[in-house]
Formats: C-alpha cells, sequence, structure tokens
C-alpha cells in the first residue's frame, strides 16, 4: 500500500487525481472503498465530482494551439510551497490547469487585438515609401554630385521631354525653374518596377535639391510637409501624379518654392 492508503481522507488533490483516472490501482481501489465505507468520504468526493467542469472540451480549441512544452515547463517551476498553499485555498490541479487555459485564451485575444491594430497601423502608404525611397537616395548627394554643366536650354528641353514623354507629363523648363536655384539635370529612375523622374538643382545656400515625381492613382491631395533624413519634404498630388520637393533649404523656402512650381505644373 502507498503512502497515500494510510490517510483516513483524502485531501481534495488526492480527490482530483482520482477523478482524473491519474491515480495507480491500489491507490485508486483504496479511495473507492473509502467512499463505500465512509460517508463523509462519500460527501466530499461528490462535491469535488460536482466541481469537475469540462475542462478538456471548453479549452480543446485553444490548447490545440497552446505551447505545450513551454506550459509545461511553467507548472514545473511552482515550488511546492506554491502548491501547498493553493491546495489550502481550494485550489487543487485542476484550479491551477483553469488559470493557465483562462490566461491562454486572455493573451490571444490580446495578441489577436495588438496584431489588427499593428496591421492597420503598418498598412503600406504608397506614397509614404516612395518619398522614403527618395529620401534615402538624395542623402548621398553632395554638392560634387551635381557640379557638371547643366548643360543649354535645348539640351535641358530634351531631357525633360524624355522623362516628361515616361511620366505622361508635359513638362518645361519655365515650368520647373526655381529662382535663385541651378537646374542640373533631369533623368529617370526606377522605383518599384516604374519610372520616377529626378528633376535635380543645386541651391547656392543649401546644396542639392530635388524635384521628383511618379504616376499615382491615389487621387488629388493637398500639400503636406515632413522630414526626412535630415531634409525637408513638400509633397502633394493631382489626378494622375505625385509630387515631392525635397532639400537641405528651410521648411518655409522648400514650402514657398513648391507652391511655385505647383502652379505652374498642369498634370
Amino acid at each position: 500500500m502507498s503512502e497515500l492508503s494510510k490517510a483516513q481522507m483524502p485531501t481534495d488533490e488526492q480527490f482530483t487525481a482520482f477523478i482524473d483516472g491519474e491515480l495507480e490501482d491500489a491507490d485508486r481501489e483504496w479511495i473507492e472503498r473509502l467512499i463505500a465505507d465512509d460517508a463523509r468520504v462519500a460527501e466530499r468526493f461528490e462535491f469535488l465530482s460536482r466541481s469537475a467542469l469540462p475542462f478538456a472540451d471548453a479549452f480543446e480549441p485553444v490548447l490545440a494551439q497552446a505551447p505545450a512544452a513551454r506550459l509545461e515547463a511553467m507548472l514545473a517551476t511552482i515550488s511546492s510551497a506554491e502548491k501547498l498553499n493553493a491546495s489550502a485555498a481550494g485550489i487543487g490541479r485542476r484550479g491551477f490547469l483553469a488559470a493557465i487555459a483562462a490566461s491562454f485564451v486572455a493573451a490571444i485575444a490580446i495578441d489577436r487585438g495588438v496584431i489588427a491594430v499593428n496591421r492597420q497601423l503598418s498598412k503600406p502608404d504608397e506614397d509614404s515609401e516612395w518619398r522614403a525611397a527618395v529620401a534615402e537616395y538624395l542623402s548621398l548627394y553632395t554638392v560634387d554630385t551635381l557640379n557638371a554643366p547643366a548643360g543649354d536650354h535645348a539640351q535641358q528641353v530634351a531631357q525633360l521631354d524624355d522623362v516628361g514623354n515616361k511620366l505622361g507629363l508635359s513638362l518645361a523648363p519655365e515650368a520647373v525653374a526655381m529662382p535663385g536655384i541651378d537646374f542640373k539635370r533631369a533623368q529617370i529612375l526606377n522605383y518599384d518596377s516604374k519610372p520616377l523622374a529626378q528633376i535635380a538643382y543645386l541651391d547656392p545656400e543649401s546644396g542639392p535639391m530635388a524635384l521628383c515625381i511618379v504616376r499615382s492613382a491615389n487621387g488629388a491631395a493637398a500639400p503636406g510637409s515632413e522630414s526626412r533624413r535630415g531634409m525637408n519634404v513638400v509633397y502633394w498630388s493631382s489626378a494622375t501624379h505625385a509630387f515631392m520637393l525635397i532639400g537641405h533649404a528651410p521648411i518655409d523656402r522648400i514650402q514657398q518654392l513648391a507652391a511655385d512650381i505647383r502652379s505652374r505644373l498642369v498634370a
């Protein structure tokens, strides 16, 4: 006979193990005899049996997703003193499992809520992404990058015509000129397999500056401003294109220059 069978009244934890079918044959038979012979034991057994809710059925869908190894490790870390305190408070093994299962359900609910919010907050913003790519590229420019001669008026017209044709946009030197700032070149870059126009300038006061344009189906939008890679940006959209002016000049100057160009560009 085991140590368990020396007791006259099984503990609630022992009763729970009996209800769960986790006892050895000798201990199980001993409790069965006590239930049959002792009214007090039978009454306690009946009470605990009524409390034996179908946890497995209730939590089966959740436990199927649970990290079983991690939960087992958590149970293993519970000290003997904690187990005795829990038993004294009327919480047996079934109570521990219920608490863990409930916590796991709550964690899943919280995680799913956080994931949903994060997905919404991190929803791709096409306009923001292309502006970030331009800022990353232009941050590498120095005055020396744009020191080469810009060419005469005819060469500027040819460059702008080529760029405009690839974007479906009419561009002319007069439309993109900025007072006191030197036009340097117009070229087509590639962004996400789409043409991206870069019209580069050299500002004697602040250094490299660029007007960049991509096709956009997001519709017209009023000008906005931001800071990227230590540079100031003003951006806006027409019905068919998105624009941005970026440079190291103060934001009020960038805003003024952008407003002037915006008034002259017709998409």
